[in-house]
């Protein structure tokens, strides 16, 4: 081959290579098309461990995309109030929410089994159910008959019993009490006389101030002494029976969810197991000094004594005989949590349970 040849067939080749260079760019960028969403959130910015699991999500898909995925998140009442986050996704107001499956039981019975089932599972067992047990699985059966799909998104862990006016010695000091708290465990109380109030996170110190409410639950020491239920109520009791770990789940409108890309919905629950396992991590770490200073502070800490755990307990069984004789989709997963904790409690027990208590035996004594 001559030289004048060999150039012209180069330049030819040369010509072909940047073309399919050229090509090639519509190609990548449609593998990362460009998206953006709004993500309501059922809580106040100020409670930023719970809140700030949106956020979490929200960065990580926006990392994972090169920005091209991007979540914008507004706090509870700045699109829709906190309580109606999940409306507001399955109507297509927007696409994500950030809240708590139970806040909607009332809708169906089974939106209380995302979150928290009351004498059931603690946090770990319930993480362990959702990622291996099949429940993440089971529960969208459910959600997308609600026109949603959900992925965990964040776990307080146990959380406390909640804060009083006055104390709580036996079950006759329920009677007549008006309390706010969330999902199944106000129809449990109600069987014990309590009159339950469901209230938003941002507007409970109000109602106790007022006298609205006599008592209140929320989570645990970090997000309670923010809101600053110990001024207005000085009696803290635990355990929080009705949720030994309470699950927030990220809600994405089914067919959106449907639309994206599929490595698109793999990075969003990349993302959401992430801000899963971040928050009940700040919890963990912030809780114990928040509880050290509200206790200087001169808040009482109660534990619920024998007789009225044993109340609330017979109670709890009393709704759970009523609602599964109604409500099949409910009985199918309640059965799978309840078969997966007994063998978890039962690995438990000898495990985690002996090394925790022997260790806080240490702790008291001060030798840790």
């Amino acid at each position: 081959m001559d030289r004048r040849s060999f150039i012209k067939k180069a330049g030819v080749a040369g010509a072909g290579a940047a073309a399919a260079t050229t090509l090639a760019a519509p190609a990548i960028a449609q593998t990362m098309p460009k998206i953006t969403w709004r993500m309501t959130s059922s809580f106040p910015k100020s409670l930023d461990t719970i809140y700030g699991a949106a956020e979490t999500l929200a960065d990580h898909v926006r990392a994972a995309t090169d920005g091209n995925f991007d979540i914008q998140v507004f706090a509870g009442g700045e699109i829709v109030p906190g309580l109606q986050a999940v409306d507001a996704v399955s109507d297509g107001t927007v696409e994500m929410c950030h809240t708590a499956s139970y806040y909607y039981w009332g809708k169906d019975a089974t939106f209380q089994l995302g979150t928290a089932t009351p004498f059931v599972m603690n946090s770990r067992m319930q993480n362990a159910w959702f990622i291996e047990g099949g429940g993440t699985d089971m529960l969208n059966e459910f959600y997308n008959t609600q026109g949603l799909h959900g992925i965990p998104c964040g776990n307080t862990g146990a959380q406390m019993g909640g804060w009083f006016r006055k104390e709580i010695n036996t079950v006759a000091d329920l009677d007549g009490l008006k309390m706010r708290i969330g999902g199944f465990a106000g129809k449990i109380l109600g069987k014990l006389g309590v009159a339950p109030q469901q209230i938003a996170g941002g507007d409970i110190y109000a109602a106790l101030e007022k006298g609205t409410i006599d008592a209140t639950e929320w989570v645990g020491p970090y997000d309670d002494q923010k809101l600053g239920f110990n001024k207005v109520a000085k009696y803290y009791y635990y355990p929080g029976w009705w949720e030994g770990g309470a699950a927030l789940h990220a809600f994405t409108n089914l067919e959106k969810y449907n639309e994206l890309p599929a490595h698109y919905q793999a990075i969003l629950a990349n993302a959401s197991y992430f801000a899963n396992a971040t928050m009940l991590a700040k919890y963990d770490t912030k809780n114990p000094t928040a509880l050290k200073e509200l206790v200087a502070d001169g808040a009482v800490l109660r534990p619920f004594s024998q007789e009225v755990l044993d109340a609330c307990n017979a109670a709890t069984q009393e709704v759970y005989a009523e609602v599964t004789a109604e409500n099949p989709t409910f009985k199918k997963i309640y059965d799978s949590q309840l078969a997966y904790a007994k063998d978890a409690y039962l690995w438990q027990q000898l495990s985690e349970y002996t090394f925790d208590t022997y260790m806080m035996i240490q702790q008291r004594s001060g030798k840790l």
